[in-house]
């Protein structure tokens, strides 16, 4: 038997070969020695603690393979991407992924090669996998974002309630469950509906000191943040609310000579993303502007700032977007950018973007009658979705629309990909059948089989513009024949410039009328509630910002951070040299605006610089050069 200080040089050892660290960070040892124990553990750490290395690497040290539960496929993919690229055999499955696919992944767990399975928790439930996990050695159960399992929260998923049967019937097996947003009802809501036995709690203090949190009432915020990056030379992210801004802020910022500034959404495809995420991770002074579709998973450790062009939908969720900033532990800034009829058109668009039982129904009936899908029946064809279709025949907004679509994903009612992503092909027919089409079909399915290879036997990825060059035909003169061809049942081809969806429960009108609208009309109000919370915590200028959130997340007695806008606001400032000789300092660089000035003392209050200036105006030390920009006399 090993000892345990030969076991902890082991766990050092893989520390180092793997994720290249010399030490763990806080608590980290302490939980990968409790699932190792065998115990049941449950784990929260606030974002940038390094939750995942938890059951990644106890996952290398045991016999088997550790089943992963994690409810976002683009988390999940993530994760796999960077296990395998450090040299870690770890697979996902996902309702994208064909039979044969599947097959080859459950083969693998079966013959102890995969340490790390990710699923979602709707497919712990699943037949298939029932059948197959029942002959893989599992080492424990690890559940990622567990505060899942909670009816009080946005991201309330049913499936993870599946979980405690699951474990009825692998009662030998130890569970893990991780979050980094819970209150303190959440984290009894996880240890009673995961059935944790004794578990060992590890829960860290959400106080980022580090961390100084700005928010600011502002009409101009692409000035605001323009004098912001001015002075930035490290990394950082900006937040935005649609993908549009993220463009659009992007070219203001580029027109102004900033070139290390680059935006990141999920409208662009997977090459682009990654293209894009690769490079600012490799950067020192990268920015990146982007909806909330960036940031899960990331391991960057020198962010120095984050801006919010606009609040977030929840606490929680910003409270995870400020924690991608200063994970090395040194000094790092948050900026909230706000204003009052930003925060009341923010109100209008969460109501409209909610339907009634009506709107919700005739939106699922028209997706399930546009595709022909019978009562109880299941396809197993992909669909292209044109929602201006369904726009036009419900007579309901594209927010209603995607708000209904986005639900039936997150369920896993349909698989719906809103991505750009390559296209893909495959031949219906056998080749020997092609002399028998008419002459021109022939003809261009003969060009397809010279240009795709593989489409006789298998759906194929490829791109359209590969094959316009090619072939010499146009994009949409090609796209226009292909789909001429699969109207004919001649290929099957879906193109990746446009949404799709795949039906993966048989239709049920009695679930969808009846349990789906009510889990719906659930998740709607805690959204709802959770922006409230938001708008408080954006709006009140009483209260230390720091601790308001640990205040959310249950926290007691905890002290003003004194450094926020608020505590420096409620600070008694007195007329000492200190700030008057650095408001000097800067001014004998150059003349600037107070805006400048604020950014260059490290986001000093405006107020309080511009009391200083008086004190230097009447001294004689400091001119108005007009009546922005001041200068030394």
């Amino acid at each position: 038997m090993i000892s345990s200080q030969d076991f902890n040089e082991l766990k050092n050892k893989t520390l180092k070969h793997f994720w290249g660290y010399d030490y763990f960070r806080e608590s980290q040892e302490q939980i990968i020695d409790s699932i190792i124990q065998r115990k049941d553990t449950l784990v929260l750490l606030p974002t940038g603690a390094g939750k995942s290395l938890c059951y990644q690497l106890p996952a290398l040290l045991q016999q088997g393979t550790c089943l992963v539960i994690s409810p976002l496929l683009a988390l999940m993919k993530d994760q796999v991407n960077q296990l395998k690229f450090r040299g870690i055999e770890a697979e996902y499955l996902s309702s994208e992924l064909d039979e044969f696919d599947a097959e080859v992944i459950y083969n693998r767990c079966k013959d102890g090669l995969t340490k790390l399975l990710y699923i979602s928790p709707e497919r712990i439930t699943n037949k298939q996998f029932l059948q197959n996990i029942a002959e893989i050695e599992l080492s424990f159960i690890a559940v990622d974002e567990a505060h899942c399992i909670s009816e009080w929260g946005q991201d309330f998923r049913p499936s993870y309630q599946n979980i405690k049967d699951f474990r009825k019937n692998n009662p030998e097996i130890p569970c893990l469950a991780l979050t980094a947003t819970a209150t303190a009802k959440v984290l009894e809501e996880i240890k009673n509906k995961l059935d944790l036995q004794k578990p060992i709690v590890f829960q860290k203090s959400f106080r980022r000191d580090n961390i100084k949190i700005f928010s600011e009432e502002i009409s101009d915020k692409y000035l605001k943040v323009f004098h912001i990056l001015q002075y930035a030379k490290e990394s950082g992210i900006i937040y935005v609310r649609t993908r549009k801004e993220a463009e659009l802020l992007t070219e203001y910022l580029h027109r102004n000579k900033m070139q290390n500034v680059d935006f990141y959404h999920a409208g662009l495809t997977t090459k682009e993303k990654h293209e894009k995420q690769n490079f600012w991770n490799n950067s020192d002074k990268n920015i990146l502007i982007s909806t909330n579709a960036f940031g899960m998973g990331i391991d960057k450790d020198n962010v120095r700032f984050v801006i919010h062009f606009s609040p977030s939908q929840s606490i929680e969720n910003y409270y995870q977007e400020i924690g991608r900033a200063g994970r090395d532990g040194k000094k790092s800034f948050a900026f909230m950018l706000w204003n009052k009829q930003e925060i009341s058109n923010f109100d209008q668009i969460l109501k409209n973007q909610i339907p009634n039982k009506a709107e919700f129904l005739k939106i699922i009936s028209y997706l399930y009658s546009k595709f022909q899908v019978a009562e109880f029946e299941l396809p197993e064809k992909v669909f292209q979705l044109n929602t201006s279709g369904i726009q036009n025949f419900t007579k309901l907004s594209t927010a209603k629309i995607k708000n209904v679509l986005n639900f039936l994903h997150t369920q896993e009612i349909i698989f719906y990909n809103n991505n750009k992503s390559l296209s893909s092909v495959e031949l219906l027919m056998n080749a020997d059948e092609i002399d028998q089409l008419p002459a021109k079909d022939a003809y261009f399915i003969e060009l397809l089989l010279r240009s795709i290879s593989g489409i006789t036997t298998h759906k194929v990825m490829f791109s359209e513009q590969n094959v316009s060059n090619k072939i010499g035909v146009s994009i949409p003169l090609l796209k226009e024949r292909l789909k001429e061809m699969q109207h004919k049942n001649y290929l099957e081809y879906i193109d990746g410039a446009l949404a799709s969806v795949k039906f993966l429960k048989p239709r049920d009108e009695r679930a969808n009328s009846g349990i789906y609208w009510k889990l719906f009309e659930h998740i709607q109000k805690n959204k709802i509630q959770k922006w409230e919370e938001m708008k408080f915590f954006v709006e009140d200028s009483q209260y230390c910002k720091m601790k308001l959130i640990l205040s959310y997340f249950g926290e007691k007695n905890t002290k003003n951070c004194g450094q926020c806008t608020v505590c420096e606001k409620n600070k008694r400032t007195l007329f000492g040299k200190d700030i008057s000789d650095d408001i000097v300092k800067v001014l004998s660089k150059k003349a600037s605006t107070i805006e400048e000035i604020s950014v260059q003392l490290q986001f000093q209050a405006k107020e309080k610089i511009l009391e200083h200036l008086i004190y230097l105006l009447d001294s004689g030390k400091v001119k108005m050069l007009n009546f922005r920009t001041y200068s030394l006399t």
